[in-house]
């Protein structure tokens, strides 16, 4: 394999982990907000949940 090829795979690998970094960001921003939007929905949960991470504060 010559030089060439081997830069060029390595681009080509390069280019798929940027591409999977930037699906794993996306993901994690809309999980995110999805979290968001449903303690905004249940504020009751929000509460019992706060609560318990008191609970085992104390």
């Amino acid at each position: 394999m010559g030089i060439k090829d081997q830069f060029q795979d390595k681009a080509e690998r390069m280019q798929q982990q940027g591409k999977q970094r930037a699906e794993q960001a996306k993901d994690q921003i809309q999980n995110r907000n999805r979290r968001r939007d449903e303690d905004e929905m249940d504020p009751a949960r929000r509460e019992r949940e706060d609560r318990m991470s008191e609970d085992y504060d104390a």
